[in-house]
């Protein structure tokens, strides 16, 4: 891997995707932004830590040939750097987290109101800092008032939605500003499920912390259980069994169908299609019942472990699972006839919360939204690990960023999954699922690097030296939702307000996954 103009040490890791890492200068910090920028890659996540030495910003950048991640130590008495939003604008929110999180501030930043902290801290409380007391004592909350931005102009009024809503969903806050039913702005406020995982993570044995990281977006537990996994097997430098990868990978595309599935039905709910719903629903009980039957749990939660998978398939749910997908593929095939025929619907879902491909590249639109809009990167077929190097995956791509080619993304993807699952069933390796994983007597550190349903999933892990117990030193998770929430409020505008809820699940973001 070369960074042009730049002279960076870089070292290769051990992982089953290609992974880099690089200290950096603070001036280099945003040279290599730009570098990368111009070379064609992407912001893929920014995050901090702060300890008693030293003080840390991160980033990782995607590249032709892989992941980049760079490491920029600053100064005790000056925990700040260089602002990065100038270059990657879905950095803007990352930092404000890594300042809430971690007390490291970019310099100059136009944005650095609190994202993750909604007043009810103690002042100069930093919970990723290792002097930080987890069990302090918070004061009575003494809620902020968030400077939401304001539009002025005739007939020009607020909305306000949210936290609460009226159906069982995460918490957020929308603010709309419109005119009539005409939406000029909308501005988010999230941060409500932070559940501080982060530090959690580090005060948990690596071994058991696998259970935490399958929970920290319930949809996406085989994604970020397997991330987590492959992160901590590589810093331990444990080579995963062939049945075990196939294994792992037959649970994330089973995960991405239920979840296009559910989509696909509650979309055609928000257009007034409530068959759809009905249809959509039954076909993914169907399938999270054999799930339970097959791995024990309907979510597969807890089904990837460290060192390989929790349990083997029987042959008799080989056979099943099989079987389902072709009943699976016949019943999409022919409810995807008629979501196409319906004029009612397809005249909500075209040129509706329209993302243009220049837009998406721009504000760093990722996974199945970016896939949508013209945005084709897909890490199993970018950079392939076991077994989807053998797999051959189609990329699922539309370019005209609407409901219409988001739905025609999740229709492609359940037929493409339902392909691989068929393939991965038919070639499953012999041998183990589960070897024993010895974590290293240095210190050491991994990645984890999965194409989720929504996008990619990185975990990033560092762990302490054996004399310290094998301590999690630092667990960075990044949900593609961090991109994906920004570039919302721009697919809103010029729309009308009772098409909101149809944008947004078109999108279907996470809370969990991005609040950490």
């Amino acid at each position: 891997m070369e960074i042009f103009g730049l002279n960076l040490t870089l070292q290769r890791l051990l992982a089953p995707v290609p992974v880099w890492r690089a200290r950096v200068t603070a001036a280099d910090w945003v040279p290599a932004a730009m570098a990368v920028r111009e070379a064609g890659g992407r912001l893929l996540a920014l995050w901090g830590g702060a300890q008693a030495a030293e003080a840390t910003v991160c980033v990782a950048y995607v590249l032709a040939d892989g992941l980049l991640w760079l490491e920029l130590p600053l100064p005790s008495g000056q925990p700040s750097y260089p602002d990065l939003a100038p270059v990657f604008p879905a950095a803007s929110r990352m930092q404000r987290a890594a300042a809430d999180l971690s007390g490291i501030f970019a310099e100059g930043a136009r944005d650095q109101r609190p994202w993750l902290n909604h007043g009810a801290w103690p002042t100069g409380y930093f919970p990723l800092r290792h002097t930080s007391e987890a069990s302090q004592m918070f004061p009575d909350a003494l809620l902020l008032d968030y400077a939401f931005v304001r539009v002025e102009g005739d007939g020009v009024h607020e909305i306000a939605v949210g936290p609460v809503h009226a159906g069982v969903i995460e918490p957020g806050h929308f603010r709309f500003s419109v005119v009539g039913e005409k939406v000029l702005r909308l501005e988010q406020r999230l941060g409500y499920t932070h559940k501080g995982i982060e530090q959690r993570m580090t005060q948990l044995p690596p071994l058991q912390a696998a259970r935490l990281a399958g929970r920290v977006s319930g949809d996406s537990t085989v994604a970020y259980a397997w991330a987590y996994c492959m992160a901590l097997e590589t810093a331990a430098s444990c080579d995963l069994a062939p049945r075990a990868a196939w294994l792992r990978a037959l649970m994330l595309e089973r995960e991405r169908v239920a979840n296009h599935l559910g989509d696909l039905g509650a979309l055609g709910n928000d257009a007034a299609f409530a068959f759809g719903l009905a249809q959509f629903s039954r076909l993914r009980e169907d399938w999270l019942r054999l799930a339970k039957e097959a791995f024990g749990h309907r979510l597969m939660m807890d089904c990837v472990v460290p060192g390989g998978v929790a349990r083997d398939l029987e042959l008799m749910h080989i056979t099943q699972l099989s079987q389902q997908c072709d009943v699976i593929e016949r019943e999409v095939q022919t409810l995807r006839s008629i979501y196409e025929d319906h004029a009612g619907l397809q005249d909500r879902f075209m040129s509706t919360g329209r993302v243009s491909p220049a837009l998406a590249a721009q504000l760093g639109l990722t996974g199945l939204a970016g896939r949508a809009s013209g945005q084709a990167h897909d890490l199993r077929c970018d950079h392939p690990g076991v077994p989807y190097d053998s797999l051959q995956v189609k990329l699922a791509s539309q370019r005209n960023g609407d409901v219409a080619a988001r739905v025609a993304v999740r229709f492609d993807e359940v037929f493409e999954s339902l392909r691989l699952i068929r393939q991965m069933l038919a070639e499953l390796p012999a041998g183990p699922v589960c070897q024993p994983l010895c974590l290293p007597e240095p210190a050491s550190r991994g990645v984890g690097w999965v194409e989720g349903w929504r996008g990619e999933v990185l975990v990033v892990l560092e762990l302490d030296e054996a004399a310290r117990q094998h301590r999690i030193r630092r667990c960075h998770f990044h949900d593609p939702s961090w991109q994906n929430w920004p570039v919302l409020e721009h697919a809103i505008m010029g729309n009308i307000v009772p098409d909101f809820p149809l944008i947004n699940k078109s999108f279907n973001l996470s809370y969990a996954g991005q609040d950490l």
